[in-house]
């Protein structure tokens, strides 16, 4: 079924999804087995029950209501076991850069399946343009991969996505104003843009996390710098991917939207999952962010007098979110959009064009920033230079 229907699902009550430490710590795939896009569904599903995690954390600190505390802090903890359950599907023998790879595999193929099937036509423009430059970070880590492991990183994508330059990373620093969006309307757009963009901040902020949280870890000086690098401009996806949302959502209606996401998440994650144990693993999840979504909902009937099917205007999400290759899309994309650059046209109201180097202004306020940020070298640009040198550059399959 190519269709979501949240409210033809049966949840689960909360007390029953409190589960067992072996319940919870699954045995974990076999990297040298598993599908490659089972590992980027975990990688996902990681990254969708963290943001909700730290929603709703950021959210009980501004909310002066202790039952609406009472049930975030509940359906808080079910959502970070999960995440937890989700994490713990990786295998101790899977390096960071391994992993790495799974991460940039994830960004480039979901940002390319939600491009594809984004109604909007601005969000769409977002989407492409973040996605060369995903695109571009695969390769560097891949020429990473090559350079410590001497592993080919198509041996991890199994040549379903392309592994080749993209947009050059070291062109992707930008000033913070230039990073800045204009918001879709909450009352205007689509349910499947709010998914959409739940789905791509959550994905982008969990590398941007995983990155900040691992790179660290190597003794190599290069892939110290390289993940330094790249970690800051998956701050900046974060950034503009966040803008792209309606600001006006009240703070409960954020929550009940946040757990029809991961509910559609993991739904779509189940209809497309070869490995049977990992998909009854998205299904009872998207029947437990059934239940979340549902008590969230009465949370927003009681408080607000609103009951959330007047924000969705629609009972259904479609098409679903299908992780898959997308080779012939990310080529057209690299073929007519690698040169584009934002340019803010106007501050206030924000408006945005998308051009390319040669037709930006010479004071454009990235080109001051990004000469700041590369003086002394580009590690980007030196872990290809080696490469080149002491390992075989991974090619597109």
């Amino acid at each position: 079924m190519a269709v979501f229907r949240p409210f033809e699902m049966k949840g689960r009550p909360l007390d029953d999804q409190v589960m067992s430490w072996n319940d919870m710590v699954k045995a974990p795939y076999d990297k040298n087995n598993v599908d490659t896009f089972t590992r980027t569904r975990v990688i996902l599903m990681n990254g969708i029950e963290n943001a909700s995690v730290l929603m709703s954390h950021c959210l009980s600190r501004m909310i002066d209501n202790d039952e609406i505390k009472r049930q975030l802090s509940f359906i808080r903890r079910l959502d970070s076991l999960q995440q937890q359950t989700v994490n713990w599907l990786h295998p101790a023998n899977q390096s960071v850069t391994e992993t790495t790879i799974g991460y940039e595999q994830l960004a480039v193929d979901l940002t390319a399946n939600l491009a594809q099937n984004e109604p909007d036509g601005y969000f769409k423009q977002v989407l492409d343009f973040a996605l060369l430059e995903d695109f571009d970070h695969l390769f560097r880590y891949g020429c990473l991969l090559e350079l410590l492991e001497g592993k080919d990183p198509n041996n991890i994508t199994q040549g379903k996505t392309m592994i080749k330059e993209g947009r050059p990373t070291k062109f992707h620093h930008r000033h913070p104003c230039d990073e800045m969006r204009k918001h879709f309307d909450g009352q205007a757009a689509s349910l499947k843009s709010k998914m959409n963009n739940l789905t791509i901040v959550a994905a982008e902020q969990q590398t941007e996390l995983f990155y900040k949280s691992h790179g660290f870890m190597y003794q190599n000086d290069l892939a110290r710098k390289l993940y330094f690098e790249i970690a800051d401009i998956e701050e900046q996806h974060v950034t503009q991917y966040e803008l792209v949302g309606d600001p006006s959502e009240s703070p409960l209606e954020k929550m009940c939207m946040i757990q029809l996401c991961e509910a559609y998440n993991y739904y779509s994650c189940a209809e497309t999952e070869p490995d049977s144990r990992i998909k009854s693993i998205w299904m009872q999840f998207a029947e437990d962010e059934i239940q979340h979504f549902m008590v969230m909902n009465g949370l927003l009937q009681q408080f607000e007098g609103r009951d959330i099917r007047d924000v969705m205007k629609t009972d259904t999400i479609e098409p679903l979110i299908v992780l898959q290759e997308n080779k012939d899309y990310v080529q057209q994309v690299l073929d007519t959009q690698v040169q584009l650059q934002p340019f803010i046209v106007s501050a206030v109201p924000l408006e945005t064009e998308w051009r390319s180097y040669q037709d930006l202004p010479s004071d454009w306020p990235s080109f001051g920033w990004r000469d700041k940020q590369n003086a002394d070298g580009v590690p980007s640009d030196q872990v290809v230079e080696r490469a080149r040198k002491e390992a075989m550059i991974p090619q597109a399959v």
